[in-house]
């Protein structure tokens, strides 16, 4: 069975722990690709940090530091302490030491030539997650968030708030969301290609998955890639998405946050209508069964128990959405 799927950060990263597990617990001969974000990576010391494509990489091959979701487990923080002593910043994003390597490695790569797709398969050599790890795109995109930036003393009805960028880490990391976003921006994204085999990982597949990730600022930087979106429309296989969404707010991180920036409500069935193009299956929460239905487009909707308390919740939520694509199939094929 040739599976793909697409996945930010944390809840991607469990969800394909989980699906893993299902697939070896019952011995299924199975392919995984994985597209991953890549629009929440940013330069920081002149070293490429890629914190998407490292959770998944981490997570699946037993590195990560599994009580924060992020980051490497029995990690040290030497090198930001001494960087801290220079007064070398920014001190809101903290790279621990075995971290750090993973970074070096991969700049020196990108700088001796190599694209951030050859430069993943060479950390994944070390690390085998057990799935093929893709970039959405060889091509720079960064997500930059839009704030308001009023000036010393301002005060509303002193006329316009002027505005600033900042990368999306920083509104992120820095300000935890917490500053309304006026924008949110993928910027270089228009002009950027699809990675080497995502496009035939998507039209490929038997079934193609969309784990529960941010709808914004993952899945949806990677729909706006061009030509996935019109891949997912056009693949024969069972498009399956997982709700982020769990009674009305997100199962972690500030998703809410970002839907409000792009004016959709956070539930479950208004995330289901930014996929209702190519979606063929959702499955929501018990919390949500009762939900107004998602459009009509979208066929098939499930309710179980997604959260992801520990390793089998994470493997019965992908087993279930794997069934799903199955009885979706067989109703197809009649």
């Amino acid at each position: 069975m040739r599976i793909t799927a697409l996945a930010g950060g944390i809840g991607g990263a469990r969800f394909l722990r989980g699906l893993l597990h299902h697939l070896n617990a019952r011995e299924l001969p199975s392919d995984v690709t994985v597209i991953g974000n890549t629009a929440d990576d940013i330069t920081l010391h002149g070293l490429r940090v890629c914190p998407d494509l490292d959770t998944v990489m981490y997570t699946l091959g037993g590195g990560i530091h599994n009580d924060q979701g992020w980051g490497r487990e029995d990690e040290e923080f030497t090198v930001a302490g001494e960087l801290a002593a220079y007064g070398s910043g920014p001190g809101w994003f903290t790279l621990g030491d075995r971290d750090l390597a993973t970074h070096i490695v991969r700049t020196r790569l990108l700088g001796e030539g190599m694209t951030l797709s050859e430069a993943t398969a060479t950390l994944c050599e070390r690390w085998r997650p057990g799935v093929r790890l893709l970039p959405m795109s060889d091509d720079r995109v960064e997500t930059h968030v839009v704030v308001d930036d009023p000036a010393d003393g301002q005060v509303p009805g002193d006329g316009p708030i002027p505005t600033r960028a900042v990368h999306f880490q920083e509104w992120w990391t820095r300000l935890h969301a917490s500053v309304p976003a006026r924008q949110i921006l993928a910027v270089g994204i228009e002009a950027a290609r699809p990675a080497p085999g995502v496009l035939e990982a998507i039209r490929e597949a038997d079934v193609v998955l969309l784990p529960p990730s941010n709808p914004v600022v993952s899945i949806g930087t990677i729909l706006g890639v061009p030509g996935v979106r019109d891949a997912l429309r056009n693949t024969a296989a069972p498009v399956i998405g997982v709700s982020p969404i769990i009674a009305g707010a997100p199962v972690r991180g500030m998703a809410d946050a970002c839907l409000t920036a792009i004016g959709v409500e956070t539930s479950a069935s208004a995330v289901a209508a930014l996929y209702a193009d190519f979606l063929s299956g959702w499955l929501v929460d018990e919390a949500d069964a009762g939900e107004v239905s998602p459009p009509e487009r979208v066929p098939v909707v499930r309710s179980r128990p997604l959260l992801m308390t520990d390793l089998d919740a994470s493997a019965a939520i992908a087993g279930a959405a794997l069934d799903l694509a199955a009885g979706i199939r067989q109703a197809a094929h009649g």
